[in-house]
């Protein structure tokens, strides 16, 4: 029995990779280097900031010279403005309401950087919508080391077991599957099917209403 379901941010519940690239494409504008398509922002991202600026940096030709300058930058711009044209997918809230309903806990945990995890849901969600939201800290590793899902689950009250994972990229499945959780992969995200697959997910959907079938009844 299910009984709560932990959430990546960025392609899962929220659009956001204009976000995103919006800032990571004025810091490299910063540094001369030629700012990168949106879309390419959906491989950049999904393993935190600092992998994101090396990765954009390193399509974009630049000298990593400057990536630590680039990273400490980005994350200062994006503290300030983490919402530009950020929104809800079609169907997520109205799932996620349904799951309360069903007595579900609910949690968002992200590579995002903490204090902008808390913004970007809280502005789309409201405060209090969600039971735990966790960004990114440097008391915790990186996903998909399993050990900040194990560390939302405790404070959800629940165990791994009890927990459906839901994500959109690789990172997402290799976390979820690590710490012995139920993983189900989304498809309105940043990452297509294969790598899903590939990553052991456990479930795949393509509409958010899909998961209150796998979470099932009330509990």
């Amino acid at each position: 029995m299910y009984r709560a379901c932990i959430f990546d941010l960025d392609g899962t519940i929220e659009d956001t990779v204009e976000s995103i690239a919006y800032v990571a494409n004025q810091v490299l504008e910063h540094f001369q280097m030629e700012p990168q398509p949106v879309d390419d922002f959906r491989y950049f991202a999904g393993d935190g900031a600092d992998e994101m600026m090396r990765r954009c940096m390193t399509a974009a030709g630049g000298d990593l010279k400057y990536l630590e300058e680039g990273r400490a930058m980005f994350r200062s711009m994006f503290a300030v403005n983490p919402l530009y044209k950020v929104k809800a997918y079609p169907g997520v809230r109205e799932t996620l309401e349904e799951l309360k309903n069903r007595g579900a806990k609910l949690a968002v945990f992200s590579n995002k950087p903490h204090g902008a995890a808390i913004k970007a849901v809280e502005a789309i969600y409201g405060e209090g919508f969600f039971h735990v939201i966790q960004g990114q800290e440097d008391r915790l590793p990186k996903k998909p080391a399993p050990e900040g899902a194990w560390e939302v689950a405790a404070r959800l009250g629940v165990k791994p077991e009890e927990c459906v994972y839901i994500g959109d990229t690789n990172t997402d499945m290799q976390t979820g599957n690590a710490a012995g959780m139920t993983t189900v992969g989304v498809l309105w995200g940043f990452r297509d099917r294969k790598e899903l697959e590939e990553n052991h997910a456990h479930k795949i959907i393509s509409r958010p209403e899909e998961l209150l079938e796998i979470y099932g009844g009330r509990v």
